[in-house]
């Protein structure tokens, strides 16, 4: 995918992980810290999950966070970034939509995350860099998306998911001085690196209160972002009334827009043409798409639009235990002069052929060019099992 060598694979990482914080701020999975606080009392999972979703509202939060990233290894980083390196911070979220993240490094330069009614901008110090978004239009809110299931309902969901992946009971807690409820959920079979993931939230509020992932084997967590200290009642608007640096440069972020949006003909077209015979007559390349790759059957070849360009992702293997390939015409060569600083990514050789290569926590990309094609492959598996894959392309 020629997009991530013509951009700053840095760049786009911090961006990455600035989105992840939001989500994470907004509904936060994580690992609830032994206090000596109050806890609540016992309580079944299906009923905790109820409590939560018919808790009354709050008018705002106001709370002092700590975010911990180890997805990328100490050895690739240069220099303290706090989007990829982890930090404390605080996050206010108001009623009306509206949310802001800072997380501040050692410098003095703060990482900062907006997320206003119509849109959202993410800036990231250490390249002084805002990639800035607006937000797809109309809530989609009716009586239906109000309606709270019943015990015996979320139960009956809770059930189902059991059959496929491990779930904890809802676990008394003490999170930030507020009786929480934890919940531990990992999967099953099929998980690649992924271990298992926690969720804790407000007992009384149903107020989401950390998040953490943990890879397979790992007892610290890999992503996590919980609250410290936490205070709930209006903001104030001027909490939210804040801009980036001035001089920093703008990247525009293309948000995905609802369905009935992106439903042009270009895009149903796209999304409907599956399989390999009907892909490989779409795409301007010969595609490769063998039928297995390391011992992996092909499950689905799909054509997708790559920034106007037709291209291929091929899927091997099941759940997060299998690869994904995306195959796309190869673009000119980006100059090598490429933003660097904060991240340094080993180079690899595919078969004669020089690529790189992400290696982190949670799963492995490789990229490499052969035979006029640009090859990504990636997937929830250890560095080893992405290049042989490469290899065998």
């Amino acid at each position: 995918m020629r997009y991530l060598r013509t951009v700053s694979t840095r760049r786009l990482l911090a961006m990455i992980a600035g989105v992840v914080a939001v989500i994470a701020a907004g509904t936060a999975i994580a690992v609830a810290s032994a206090g000596s606080g109050p806890k609540p009392p016992p309580e079944s999972l299906a009923r905790a999950v109820h409590g939560a979703l018919t808790a009354p509202g709050v008018q705002g939060i106001s709370a002092r966070i700590s975010f911990t990233n180890h997805l990328i290894g100490s050895t690739n980083l240069q220099g303290t970034d706090p989007i990829l390196s982890g930090a404390n911070g605080r996050l206010w979220i108001s009623n009306d939509g509206q949310m802001r993240l800072e997380l501040q490094s050692d410098n003095g330069q703060d990482a900062q995350v907006l997320v206003s009614k119509t849109g959202f901008w993410i800036y990231d110090p250490s390249s002084n860099t805002v990639y800035r978004g607006t937000l797809p239009s109309g809530s989609h809110q009716g009586k239906h998306a109000d309606k709270v299931p019943s015990i015996a309902q979320i139960q009956q969901r809770i059930s189902e998911f059991v059959q496929h992946g491990n779930l904890s009971g809802a676990i008394p807690s003490d999170v930030a001085g507020q009786a929480a409820y934890t919940v531990r959920v990992s999967p099953k079979h099929d998980g690649g690196l992924l271990g298992s993931a926690q969720l804790a939230w407000d007992a009384a509020r149903g107020v989401p209160l950390s998040f953490a992932i943990y890879a397979r084997g790992q007892d610290k967590p890999v992503i996590q972002l919980k609250v410290t200290d936490i205070s709930y009642g209006k903001v104030p608007a001027s909490d939210f009334a804040v801009s980036p640096p001035p001089g920093a440069k703008v990247v525009t972020v293309n948000v995905p827009a609802g369905k009935a949006k992106a439903a042009g003909k270009h895009a149903r077209a796209h999304r409907e043409v599956t399989g390999a015979a009907a892909v490989a007559k779409k795409v301007p390349f010969a595609l490769t798409a063998p039928k297995t790759l390391v011992g992996l059957p092909r499950r689905s070849v799909s054509l997708i639009d790559m920034s106007g360009t037709p291209a291929a992702l091929v899927t091997y293997g099941q759940n997060l235990g299998g690869i994904a390939v995306i195959e796309q015409a190869a673009q000119p060569q980006a100059s090598s002069g490429g933003d660097h600083r904060g991240l340094s990514l080993p180079a690899v050789t595919i078969k004669g052929a020089t690529g790189h290569e992400l290696d982190t926590a949670l799963g492995t990309v490789v990229q490499f060019s052969a035979r006029g094609v640009d090859y990504t492959v990636l997937g929830s598996v250890p560095a080893a099992a992405a290049d042989a894959a490469a290899r065998a392309l």
